[in-house]
């Protein structure tokens, strides 16, 4: 049994499941919101179609977002599409997935399919880019066989999933293993055409913003390269009996965050002040401060310069002359507070957050404010 008015229920359901991340593809979304919304049989025939469910997912994200807010998105992840498509040109790109369809919700994943006969080589062009990212090898059973398939996940503005294969398969007419349909995929002269058709940005719009992008590196990647290789340094058990940098690192972000959530400037002096113990241990603050400059505010920076500073006040061992100049500085309750922080990230086996995580709570904060 089946009506119009049915299959727009079984779509609307689906496309909740889908949106809401509950289901990760339209075949399984369709059936469980069927079982959910009719007891009887229905023939797969009858199923609103994958094109259906997409409009509904839309839908959601449209009123979830607004209009503008999803438009503005879908347009942001389709240029970082393209952006990776240029990048990544000897591999043969092709955009597949959500943001080639406008079905987009949140978490989607820019996917990519790329032809090489090593995943190495396509590492390669990711190191050039300063991003992280971390190779993924599924052993899967199809018609018979045992397939090994290779994802690169990158962690980029939008996560990124570069899906590997061999070159011979170039040409190859992929279809979904569920619907047996062929997938839908773009080169970057096809998804440059839906840019300037769906978001009316011409050639030369594009062109401009992709150079943007290349001038301007997210700082998140800058922030999380620099934070990373904290993991190695290891410290004094005298005065740093929790172990590494990082997760000394981490703890102070944790305890800024708990006494001051929504200041961004003081997160981050709080999740970076230590960012230069990997590249000079003789002189991390000026190291570090080398390394974050143009990434990071006038506030942030004075944080970071004069965190040192700050053990001395507390064990009595600053200049007379020294603190007084600090305390007439309009960030000295600030740079205390900080210091408070870091004195108390110490504590072995403490719970923390991963940097990614840390930095996605920063990223997020004006949102939240909203």
């Amino acid at each position: 049994m089946s009506s119009p008015k049915l299959r727009r229920q079984i779509a609307w359901e689906a496309a909740r499941l889908m949106y809401s991340r509950e289901c990760s593809e339209y075949f399984n979304a369709k059936q469980k919101a069927a079982r959910r919304i009719y007891r009887g049989w229905i023939k797969p025939a009858d199923l609103p179609t994958n094109a259906e469910i997409r409009e509904q997912v839309q839908l959601l994200a449209r009123i979830s977002e607004g209009d503008q807010g999803y438009s503005q998105r879908l347009l942001e992840m389709r240029l970082r599409a393209a952006w990776w498509l240029r990048k990544l040109t000897p591999f043969h790109p092709k955009l597949i997935g959500s943001v080639l369809t406008g079905s987009i919700r949140e978490g989607s994943d820019i996917d990519i399919h790329v032809f090489a006969a090593s995943p190495q080589s396509i590492a390669i062009v990711l190191d050039e880019q300063g991003v992280f990212y971390h190779m993924e090898r599924k052993r899967v059973e199809k018609n018979g066989e045992q397939r090994v398939f290779t994802h690169l996940h990158v962690r980029d503005q939008f996560p990124v999933e570069l899906t590997v294969y061999h070159p011979s398969l170039l040409g190859f007419n992929f279809r979904s293993s569920i619907t047996g349909k062929p997938i839908e995929r773009a080169g970057i002269a096809e998804l440059e055409r839906v840019i300037a058709m769906e978001h009316d940005v011409d050639a030369n719009g594009q062109a401009e913003q992709l150079l943007t992008m290349d001038a301007c590196p997210d700082r998140s990647n800058v922030f999380l390269s620099l934070l990373v290789p904290l993991e190695n340094v290891r410290q004094s058990p005298r005065y740093h009996p929790e172990g590494d940098a990082l997760f000394h690192s981490m703890q102070v972000f944790a305890l800024a965050k708990d006494v001051m959530p929504y200041d961004e400037e003081f997160l981050l002096a709080a999740l970076l002040h230590d960012v230069g113990k990997a590249i000079d241990p003789d002189d991390h603050v000026a190291s570090g401060l080398e390394a974050l400059e143009g990434f990071i505010s006038e506030r942030t920076a004075w944080l970071i310069q004069h965190h040192m500073e700050t053990h001395k006040i507390h064990d009595r061992t600053i200049g007379a002359r020294r603190r007084k100049r600090l305390a007439a500085h309009p960030w000295f309750e600030d740079l205390c507070l900080l210091g408070d922080c870091d004195r108390a990230g110490r504590v072995p086996g403490a719970e923390v957050e991963e940097p990614e995580e840390a930095l996605q709570y920063i990223e997020q904060l004006d949102e939240m404010f909203e």
